[in-house]
């Protein structure tokens, strides 16, 4: 099985989650940073595709929603698992989540994820810092990453690969 990640990081937070996953996945992965690389025919060998980004002032990178609007129906015929990095919790992540991903994909994911989040006051500009401060009242680096959502995530995926490794096994003979 081959299992394509393909994300976009802003200041490092989503790239550690893709580390994450990349390291509990049992199967060949490759990774696609959309800040750093286009993606052309990109989906075609891959049998599952990863989808995930961070929330930045309630919305998901831009890149991410012109790849999943150039690319919905390719993304409809895979296995998809779809996360979000984000600071917020409980309903208001879920909200996050929906807001980030067309209601076809979530509809039709394998795996959903909430992998918490980080503000890096330190990776910053000005005007992020200003913002944040003034929305969360934080004005520190903090992280709430959950590792243990990202191995559970993880999880899903492999086991639906391994069941599709021994489906198809038992059809080959």
């Amino acid at each position: 099985m081959k299992t394509l990640i393909v994300y976009c990081s802003h200041h490092g937070t989503t790239k550690k989650a893709v580390s994450v996953l990349q390291k509990n996945l049992n199967c060949e992965t490759s990774l696609l940073d959309l800040r750093e690389e286009k993606y052309d025919n990109v989906l075609h060998d891959a049998d599952v595709v990863i989808i995930g980004g961070s929330i930045h002032i309630g919305n998901i990178q831009g890149k991410l929603k012109h790849f999943m609007r150039d690319n919905l129906f390719l993304l409809l015929e895979k296995k998809v698992g779809l996360f979000i990095c984000c600071m917020r919790e409980g309903e208001e992540a879920r909200k996050q989540f929906e807001v980030a991903f067309p209601e076809e994909l979530r509809s039709n994911a394998i795996a959903s994820g909430l992998f918490g989040g980080e503000f890096l006051f330190s990776k910053m500009n000005f005007f992020e810092k200003l913002i944040v401060k003034k929305v969360s009242g934080v004005s520190t680096d903090t992280s709430k990453i959950d590792e243990a959502a990202m191995k559970t995530f993880a999880d899903t995926v492999n086991q639906i690969n391994l069941a599709k490794e021994n489906s198809y096994k038992i059809d080959s003979h």
